[in-house]
């Protein structure tokens, strides 16, 4: 094997995490859905609303730390790409790679277009099923 062979394998092998990666947060994507659709089918009361917020922001922090490891692999593949010396051929080994805190990711867009999206519509419907509770409440309570 000639050495553009080993570096278009080396490319392959990188790539391949990188699907991975990104299909793992696909997925992740889907559980939050099901996850918070399920919640709130079967909540009983209308404070379980609020359980509905905690696979919302645990598949949010997940999702950002999937994003994270693709970051750092698609700096990797840069790095193979280019012939970068400091980097061990078929070397995976991707956490000399630094990018943004999972934090930092959490505000990107890509996430804060989905689970943003999904924040603020469990917030409105939240809002809309306390005020719906409520109201019966004070105006007896003024009649």
């Amino acid at each position: 094997m000639g050495d553009d062979d080993l570096q278009t394998k080396d490319l392959e092998f990188i790539q391949n995490i990188i699907d991975r990666l990104a299909n793992n947060s696909f997925k992740i994507k889907g559980w939050s859905v099901t996850l918070i659709v399920v919640v709130l089918l079967f909540r009983t009361r209308d404070l379980h609303l609020l359980v509905a917020f905690i696979p919302l922001f645990g598949f949010w922090i997940l999702d950002a730390y999937y994003l994270k490891l693709e970051r750092r692999y698609r700096s990797m593949y840069e790095d193979a790409r280019t012939g970068n010396q400091d980097r061990d051929q078929f070397e995976m080994d991707a956490s000399e790679y630094s990018v943004d805190s999972i934090l930092e990711l959490m505000k990107s867009k890509s996430l804060v277009l989905f689970h943003g999206t999904i924040f603020i519509l469990l917030l409105i419907y939240s809002t809309s099923v306390f005020v719906l509770w409520a109201l019966p409440k004070m105006c007896s309570v003024s009649a």
